[in-house]
């Protein structure tokens, strides 16, 4: 006769057996009220052009940007971060310090029609050089410290429009203390830094490239942004941004860099952002169109992963599309 072997008394896949008693007792959620639609603003009126690499994203005259963000705010996203576009470009990216420009007139068109809307502003050269570069050249190398203080002008310039956050992406040493002290200097203390701190030298930024017209002309990013292996080294960057003043932390690309946002959360208390990037968006729509993946449940999953990981702020392009998803 047989010994009867004693039943296991772990039964996990009590929780498992309802979508009751899974949400019950789900340790992960997604909140639209935690995305943020990056939006890409452009020159002239009446325009709403298709993006070809990143189906369903958009650029955006001022004039019709706010159409997007009233659909943006029905969805449950209350939050953008804005890329401006121009086509007067020059050495210095003069045009990303106007006080006429794209974003100072984006950001107070969208406070004058929504003034709760949180409106993020990227601090960055990239679109306004006509080299690329996300800084000044000198000999053909990013002069940092030449850098800094265009940065900080560009910053205050968002920060009178009424952006609540400056979002310095640029990756110049000692960016957020000088727009930190741009800032104060100027009476607008009250404005919010978030650095992208741990900014990766990452192939995923194909399409926004494309979108913001902001690839380099010579040369790459790899002297200023990260190099992918390093980690240890993202810990330093953090760091140093916190010590700045920023208010908070970002790493960028979320999807390829989970292991990164991970140890960010563990390490530090500020709230940590996560910018789930072009090149991840792009390859979820590919693979989807070609019916290889269920794009909800695809979309869903990779947010959810980056939530998991520590994120409390998710930058995607995903963040309509998600909460009326998430609305079902």
């Amino acid at each position: 006769m047989l010994e009867e072997k004693p039943r296991p008394t772990d039964r996990l896949r009590r929780l498992r057996q309802s979508e009751q008693i899974r949400a019950l007792v789900r340790e992960t959620a997604l909140d639209p009220g935690r995305f943020v639609s990056p939006v890409f603003v452009t020159e002239g009126s009446g325009i709403i052009e298709p993006i070809e690499s990143m189906p369903g994203v958009n650029r955006y005259a001022v004039d019709r940007l706010t159409n997007y963000v009233a659909r943006l705010r029905d969805a449950g996203v209350n939050s953008v971060l804005l890329f401006g576009i121009t086509g007067s470009k020059d050495e210095v990216g003069s045009q990303a310090y106007s006080p006429v420009g794209t974003i100072p007139r984006a950001v107070a068109e969208i406070k004058r029609r929504f003034p709760d809307e949180v409106v993020m502003a990227d601090v960055c050269l990239c679109e306004y050089t006509n080299h690329g570069h996300c800084g000044v050249l000198r000999e053909g190398s990013v002069d940092n410290d030449r850098t800094l203080p265009l940065l900080a002008r560009a910053a205050v310039e968002y920060a009178k429009a009424g952006a609540d956050v400056v979002a310095p992406s640029a990756m110049m040493d000692g960016q957020v203390a000088a727009i930190r002290a741009a800032l104060d200097s100027e009476g607008l203390g009250d404005t919010v830094i978030m650095g992208y701190s741990a900014k990766y030298a990452s192939s995923f930024y194909g399409p926004f490239r494309e979108a913001a017209g902001s690839a380099p002309s010579s040369g790459d990013r790899r002297a200023y942004q990260m190099d992918p292996p390093n980690s240890r080294e993202a810990m330093r960057e953090l760091s140093s941004d916190a010590e700045e003043g920023a208010d908070i932390l970002m790493v960028k690309p979320a999807l390829a860099y989970l292991d990164v946002l991970a140890k960010a959360r563990s390490r530090f208390d500020l709230p940590i952002a996560a910018y789930n990037v072009s090149g991840e968006f792009a390859m979820l729509k590919a693979a989807a169109t070609r019916g290889w993946l269920d794009e909800k449940r695809a979309t869903l999953e990779i947010l959810t992963s980056i939530k998991r990981a520590g994120a409390d702020i998710i930058i995607t392009y995903s963040a309509e599309q998600a909460s009326n998803w998430l609305a079902e």
